[in-house]
């Protein structure tokens, strides 16, 4: 039988549910990204001096992506042995994932697609992805 995976990916967690030989298991990996967090060193947005404007954007944003990156590299590393991949979630990791997937050459080919979804149940996860699968 085939070894299929679903992943439903957020910014705070993904759940993988893998499926081979008629069973299921669920693995849940969560993500380090820190959406509200204070920049060491940061403080008033005025300089001493009049008017300098210092802002601290550059530096959350420049760390929320390295932490995204990582988050989706721990992904790619689970789903190198598997036939068909199917990507769903409420947010727009699940569209970072997919493109992360098509610049991969060994796995740009078992991308099943990628849908929109609410935040659900680990059963209602599982049922989604077999039932997805089982149409396939």
């Amino acid at each position: 039988m085939k070894k299929n995976i679903g992943i439903w990916i957020d910014t705070k967690q993904a759940v993988i549910i893998k499926l081979s030989n008629n069973t299921h298991a669920v693995k849940r990996i969560r993500s380090k990204i820190e959406t509200r967090e204070r920049v060491e060193g940061e403080g008033k947005k005025y300089g001493r001096f009049g008017g300098q404007y210092l802002t601290y954007e550059k530096n959350r944003q420049n760390k929320k992506t390295l932490q995204t990156n990582q988050f989706l590299k721990v992904l790619l590393k689970e789903l190198g042995t598997f036939d068909k991949i199917v990507l769903f979630g409420p947010s727009k990791m699940k569209r970072l994932l997919e493109k992360e997937l098509k610049n991969n050459i060994q796995l740009s080919t078992k991308l099943a697609g990628t849908f929109n979804s609410e935040a659900i149940t680990d059963n209602q996860m599982v049922a989604w992805v077999k039932d997805f699968f089982k149409n396939k």
